[in-house]
């Protein structure tokens, strides 16, 4: 598999807690990683390892991956729209602790995160989020180890 074939990581870079595990699955898959962020990241030497700087706007980083992303492109998210987004686009999507998001499951998830971003709002849900855990570090590094696999062979 040529250099412009394979597979590229796409990273939501801003609030993602396992960058460092990114580095580490794309350098043994020989894959390029690209973090998109409104800034603050440290560049890198490395030249597999990419930094995009967007504007400081609220969908700039989801829009210039969505733009980017090719179908078999890996992206990591939290954010849900993002995700149908790439989905649609026929990239694989993996969100921070691990879970993949599908065409089968994207659905279901937008449904959740459109009624708990309305229980929010009607104050309903206090908005708590459950703290990021070794056990959800440990699932994120295996389920991106099985994506880059499954990506570079098609």
């Amino acid at each position: 598999m040529s250099d412009t074939d394979k597979p590229v990581i796409y990273v939501d870079a801003d609030a993602c807690p396992v960058k460092e595990e990114i580095i580490r699955v794309g350098e043994r898959h020989d894959l390029v990683v690209t973090f998109v962020s409104n800034g603050g990241l440290r560049p890198s030497r490395d030249p597999m390892i990419r930094h995009v700087v967007v504007p400081k706007s609220a969908d700039a980083a989801d829009d210039w991956i969505a733009a980017e992303t090719k179908p078999g492109d890996i992206v990591v998210t939290q954010d849900i729209p993002l995700a149908a987004r790439c989905v649609e686009k026929g990239a694989l999507v993996l969100g921070n602790s691990g879970r993949e998001h599908t065409p089968e499951t994207i659905g279901m998830a937008v449904a959740m995160r459109d009624l708990k971003q309305h229980l929010r709002e009607t104050g309903e849900d206090g908005g708590y989020n459950r703290a990021f855990t070794r056990e959800d570090r440990s699932a994120f590094l295996q389920a991106l180890d099985r994506m880059c696999r499954r990506a570079m062979h098609g």
